[in-house]
């Protein structure tokens, strides 16, 4: 009788196998292991230069991933501003790389070295917080709403895409006497 339980055993084992849905199992399991994974989110980089300017970005301002549309117009609109903008970008990020600099130590040891490309981090980081690039009467706006210090604090306050008064009534001084 043991002989015929164990029979009975290995019959039901041999019936149990099936490739078909091992594979099947192993695939499922795969993909949501896969799916546990962190991908990069790669962005495309259709000019070298503005992928570099999109890597020192994105290391400036904290972010993995950034509004490439903004960063279009901010990198054209520094480069308007100073035709040497795209070396200074490469040089910067060849100087972070190999000397492995800390992103919050940068601006100190470019001041402390005074370095040409000091100034360099302070427009880059002015442009994507503020969304202004130069100043004075060579200022430009180049985002407004999608400008990084509204959109971190998005959840809780709005910027108005609208003027309290008539055009250019903001420019007026005020009227203590109203």
């Amino acid at each position: 009788m043991a002989s015929e339980d164990l029979d009975r055993v290995a019959a039901s084992r041999n019936t149990l196998v099936d490739p078909s849905r091992r594979r099947l199992l192993a695939g499922l399991l795969t993909a949501y292991t896969a799916s546990l994974i962190p991908w990069a989110l790669a962005q495309p980089a259709p000019h070298a230069d503005r992928g570099a300017f999109t890597a020192l970005s994105a290391i400036l301002v904290g972010r993995q991933v950034l509004d490439t549309a903004l960063a279009d117009r901010i990198y054209d609109a520094l480069v308007a501003a100073n035709p040497h903008f795209p070396t200074d970008v490469q040089a910067l990020l060849t100087l972070i790389n190999e000397r492995h600099i800390d992103p919050q130590q940068l601006q100190g040891v470019l001041d402390g070295e005074h370095s040409p490309l000091a100034p360099l981090p302070r427009q880059i980081l002015g442009a994507w917080a503020l969304g202004v690039v130069g100043s004075g009467k060579d200022a430009r706006c180049v985002a407004y709403e999608t400008a990084l210090d509204a959109v971190i604090v998005a959840d809780v306050l709005k910027p108005p895409t609208f003027a309290y008064g008539v055009y250019g009534s903001w420019s007026a001084k005020p009227n203590p006497e109203e």
